[in-house]
């Protein structure tokens, strides 16, 4: 019987864009579309400009771009590095549904660009080699039930190395043999710490877990590609990923359906810049409030009703920092009141100040949903309590952006950095396939 880590090495490595049906094609070429914009709008942020200090300190020149700086082209792995760390920095990049605790956009584009801009290769084989890793990735996040976050990992930083090794060995070339190391390297290259979030603080951290990943995917690939060797049976084996990192798991979903079914299509993404656990409340939020005209001032209180994850981790009603208020329920919601939750600088340190604010945060209340109403983090029930006693509430199953509202997504992000360019930029990615090279993204 094959291993299932030797199965999938094997699919990845003789992945022809050719066979690829038009709809995942479609799908990769949104995901890279929304994470360039993801990465342009979070380049300017505090904590993603002391990863940049950092990398051009030590980084070596080469043919990769890091994408919203303008600067001179650097190595793929250090190109990776900050990609993945920009296009996580804002809480605005993909995801998938159902979730899988992965997040496609910030751990494969990067990795996937980086060595695509240095073997000099175009839009087809970037969305082959998206698709390659996204098909990986996500069965390996199906196969841990998200239960390494049970034990405390981040599950995005475990799951993303392997997926972006599998993205940028398809740019490498690599055969089935290495394309297996290079996902027995990337296991032990798998990390990434809940801590912030149990503590409140340090949220700064939760941005670098994406970067992270897609650097050890290049790192992976490229020891790979030079014949360092992996264990291939790093997925299933007895001290393989599952067994070490995840309470429960099911090593057969690693390849069910692998070539039929394409996980690609479960991408997914977001509307708000905060934790996809707050799309389904605030959605909910917004509608009632268009429903019924109600001002921010009536709201007595709140109460959301989710999963266990969303009560027992994103619960924070006095966020310590921006990470920590994105991350919060409560916050996103009291703060989606008082502004557009839609613009990114509606999150922002001023908002974090507010009173008004931070006091209708401190009343809100998430809890369980009954036995029997689903396990979905993108589903929630939103009931609210307004003063002279009248009552609110609606069920939202997710919150999420329509590929309708895609291109307004886009030109929100990177408008304020390109403004009539970012328009072309928009129609250069969406004829991504056409393109047969790939020096120009970043170039600007």
């Amino acid at each position: 019987m094959a291993l299932e880590s030797v199965t999938l090495a094997r699919y990845a490595a003789g992945l022809d864009f050719r066979d690829l049906p038009a709809a995942v094609v479609e799908r990769a070429k949104d995901c890279i579309a929304d994470t360039v914009a993801a990465a342009l709008s979070g380049s300017e942020l505090p904590w993603s400009r002391i990863l940049l200090d950092y990398a051009l300190a030590n980084a070596a020149r080469g043919k990769s771009r890091i994408l919203g700086t303008g600067l001179a082209p650097v190595s793929a792995p250090a190109a990776a590095f900050l990609n993945g760390a920009f296009a996580h920095a804002f809480e605005l990049d993909s995801l998938t549904r159902p979730g899988a605790g992965v997040h496609p956009g910030a751990s494969l584009v990067p990795a996937a660009l980086a060595v695509a801009q240095t073997k000099g290769a175009g839009g087809r084989a970037l969305i082959a080699a998206f698709v390659a890793g996204a098909e990986v990735m996500v069965r390996i996040g199906r196969a841990t039930f998200h239960s390494n976050e049970e034990r405390g990992f981040h599950a995005p930083g475990t799951t993303g190395p392997f997926g972006a090794a599998v993205a940028a060995g398809r740019l490498f070339s690599l055969d089935e043999k290495r394309m297996a190391h290079a996902l027995g390297i990337a296991g032990s290259l798998a990390g990434g710490l809940l801590e912030f979030a149990a503590s409140g603080k340090g949220g700064m951290v939760k941005r670098l877990h994406l970067g992270r990943a897609s650097e050890s995917g290049v790192l992976a690939s490229s020891l790979a590609e030079a014949g360092f060797a992996g264990p291939d049976t790093v997925l299933e084996g007895r001290f393989g990923f599952l067994p070490v990192f995840c309470p429960k798991w099911d090593s057969s979903l690693l390849t069910k359906d692998l070539g039929e079914d394409f996980a690609t299509l479960s991408v997914v993404f977001k509307r708000y810049p905060c934790h996809i656990t707050a799309h389904a409340p605030v959605k909910a939020l917004l509608v009632l409030r268009e429903a019924h005209g109600f001002a921010p001032e009536e709201v007595e209180s709140m109460t959301v009703f989710g999963n266990e994850r969303l009560v027992s981790r994103h619960n924070i009603p006095e966020p310590a920092d921006l990470m920590m208020a994105q991350y919060s329920v409560p916050f996103s919601l009291a703060l989606a009141l008082y502004r557009d939750p839609r613009e990114p600088h509606s999150f922002d340190e001023g908002a974090l100040a507010e009173p008004k604010i931070r006091a209708l945060a401190r009343r809100v209340t998430l809890c369980p949903r009954s036995p029997g109403e689903g396990d979905s983090a993108m589903t929630a029930r939103l009931s609210i309590d307004l003063k002279g006693g009248r009552r609110l509430e609606r069920d939202e199953t997710e919150g999420l952006l329509p590929p309708s509202e895609l291109a307004d997504k886009f030109l929100r992000l990177t408008r304020p950095a390109l403004q009539d360019g970012a328009v072309t930029l928009f129609e250069r990615l969406r004829r991504l396939e056409k393109e047969e090279s790939l020096d120009w993204l970043g170039r600007f």
